[in-house]
C-alpha cells in the first residue's frame, strides 16, 4: 500500500475503475493483482452477473445497488490481518449513515461486519485474499450495498436504503465510501491502529448485552453478546462462568 509521511495512506493513494457489468468486481480485482496492478484501486459495477457473499452463496447483483471492491496488496502484517473485517464494516456504516435522513431507523454494526439498517440487512462484505506468484498478498475487500431493491430470499431480514427513506445514487454512496474507507484505513494503519478501530466499531455496535446464537461450521452456541476483545473477536457469555471467544461465525440475535 501506498504510504504518506508518518506511515499512513491518503486519499490520493486510490484509483477507481467503473464497469458496466462483470462476472464479481472480487475477482476482476484478484485478476488484476495477478496482471501486476499495485494495489489500492476501487473497481465498481453497474451489475454483476456472478456476485457472490460468504460462505460461496450467491449474491443479488441488479442494477440499482452498489457492488464495489477495493484490491490491497500487502496490506499488513499477516498477524494484523483478523481486524481489518472491523475496519471494512465501520467505513461501510459511516458511508450508509450519511446518507440517511434525520429520523431514520439506527444504522448499526452486526459482528462482525453486516451492516444493519432497523435491524435488516443492508449490505453484504466479502473479503478474499490470495499469495500471488512473486510473493505479493492480495486481499480484496467486496461490498454490496443494497441501494434500491433487496433480494427476495435470505438468511436473515433484509432491507434496502431507499426503503428506509434514503435517496441516494449508487455513484454518491460510493464517492462517500470511497472517502470513508480511505479515512478509516488511515485510522487502522495497517493493523497498528487497532485500538482506535475497535473503539469506533463498539460504537456502532448492535446486541450488546442482548441473547444470540453464534452458528459454527460444526455446531451452535448460545448465549449473551458481551462484546468484542481487543484483538476482535465476539465475547460469548454462556452463562457457565466462563467467556467464549469466536474468531468467525454466523450471529443470529434472539
Amino acid at each position: 500500500m501506498a504510504l504518506e509521511s508518518g506511515g499512513r495512506i491518503s486519499l490520493d493513494d486510490f484509483r477507481h475503475v467503473a464497469l458496466d457489468a462483470v462476472g464479481s468486481t472480487n475477482s476482476e480485482c484478484l485478476a488484476r493483482a495477478r496482471q501486476g496492478d499495485p494495489g489500492n484501486l476501487w473497481v465498481t459495477a453497474v451489475r454483476q452477473t456472478g456476485g457472490r457473499g460468504r460462505r460461496g452463496r450467491a449474491w443479488f447483483s441488479e442494477p440499482g445497488n452498489l457492488y464495489a471492491s477495493l484490491l490491497l496488496v500487502d496490506p499488513a502484517p499477516v498477524e494484523h490481518l483478523h481486524s481489518l473485517p472491523l475496519a471494512v464494516a465501520v467505513a461501510v456504516h459511516r458511508a450508509i449513515r450519511q446518507v440517511m435522513p434525520p429520523g431514520a431507523a439506527p444504522v448499526e454494526i452486526k459482528w462482525p461486519n453486516d451492516i444493519l439498517i432497523d435491524g435488516k440487512k443492508s449490505c453484504g462484505i466479502l473479503l478474499e485474499g490470495e499469495l500471488l506468484a512473486d510473493g505479493r498478498q492480495a486481499l480484496v475487500i467486496g461490498c454490496g450495498v443494497n441501494i434500491a431493491v433487496a433480494p427476495g430470499e435470505a438468511l436473515y431480514p433484509v432491507t434496502s436504503l431507499q426503503k428506509e427513506g434514503a435517496s441516494v445514487s449508487p455513484d454518491e454512496l460510493f464517492a462517500r465510501l470511497f472517502l470513508t474507507m480511505a479515512e478509516t484505513l488511515s485510522v487502522w494503519n495497517r493493523g497498528a491502529g487497532i485500538a482506535g478501530t475497535i473503539d469506533q466499531w463498539r460504537a456502532a455496535a448492535r446486541g450488546i448485552g442482548e441473547a444470540i446464537t453464534v452458528n459454527l461450521p460444526d455446531r451452535s452456541l448460545s448465549g449473551r453478546f458481551a462484546g468484542i476483545d481487543d484483538a476482535g473477536r465476539l465475547l460469548l457469555d454462556t452463562g457457565s462462568g466462563t467467556m467464549q471467544t469466536i474468531a468467525a461465525g454466523d450471529v443470529f440475535f434472539g
